[in-house]
């Protein structure tokens, strides 16, 4: 015999919302974060491989496969280029896009930011602004997925910025005057420890800044986009569904912006960085 209890109808309830709350907005997580499978749905699922070694988990996940995609893409891309100016100087199509964005970074980012010695750095910063921009738009295609949308991926390129920085600047000032260097000149004694202290925490806030950037921009958007489309299935109805998509839509034309700027402003910041290290002001 079934007695009707108020508290258990609610408790009930409210547990059937949460449910469906988590199931309607659980997949645009399962879009953002990495995975041990590609989702090609309503193709199928390829699952990828689970790797240990030593007890560590090491295995593939989607975000690594969207990395070697984009080192593949600039691999042949920039091969061919090669190619074809050992054929002819004047540049042509590919070769010709791949030489505006290659003089870009030289004469806008790397020469302006760190001055004489640059030439030091721009494979450096040529290499962080087309893999970053490759993983950008690869996020931007059916069944793509933004590798620099994970903030172990941006954090491990912020840590090889943070690499360069320091031996630039050590390697330019010496080991003792890069860091005798960080002091600004002519500040009370007494405040030397302090100021010290300060600086050297500066040295790792840039890197962290750097990461957290191009993590929080690449993973807003996509979450923007996937939330005004399930407006659709989480309201259930059609009156929706001019305003989604064409919110949805300028979102994503804002997005391809945002793919070309976020790795302008990665290696600007970089650039900067190191031009700050090596030409330090006493």
């Amino acid at each position: 015999m079934w007695i009707y209890n108020p508290n258990t109808v609610t408790d009930t309830v409210k547990t059937a919302v949460e449910t469906d709350s988590k199931q309607d907005t659980g997949w645009i997580m399962h879009h953002v974060l990495d995975a041990r499978e590609l989702d090609f749905t309503p193709f199928g699922v390829i699952h990828l491989p689970e790797i240990h070694l030593f007890g560590m988990d090491i295995s593939i996940t989607k975000h690594v496969v969207f990395m070697w995609i984009a080192m593949a893409i600039l691999i042949f891309t920039f091969s061919r280029v090669a190619r074809a100016y050992r054929k002819s100087l004047v540049p042509k199509g590919v070769t010709n896009f791949a030489e505006l964005l290659i003089v870009f970074v030289r004469d806008e980012i790397a020469r302006p930011t760190i001055g004489k010695g640059f030439e030091k750095f721009l494979p450096y910063l040529l290499t962080i602004f087309f893999f970053i921009l490759t993983c950008n738009f690869l996020g931007l295609i059916p069944f793509g997925s933004t590798a620099t949308g994970n903030i172990s991926v941006t954090a491990t390129l912020a840590t090889i910025s943070f690499v360069v920085i320091q031996i630039g600047g050590i390697w330019k000032n010496g080991f003792f005057g890069y860091f005798r260097g960080l002091l600004p000149h002519g500040i009370p004694f007494w405040l030397i420890p302090i100021m010290f202290v300060v600086e050297l925490l500066g040295l790792f806030t840039k890197p962290f800044a750097l990461a957290i950037r191009l993590f929080a921009n690449m993973t807003a958007g996509h979450i923007v986009i996937l939330a005004l489309i399930g407006l659709i299935f989480i309201l259930r109805t059609y009156v929706v569904v001019p305003v989604s998509i064409s919110f949805a839509l300028f979102i994503f034309l804002l997005e391809i912006l945002v793919a070309l700027i976020q790795a302008y402003i990665f290696t600007m910041l970089s650039s900067l960085f190191i031009g700050m290290a090596v030409h330090q002001e006493h």
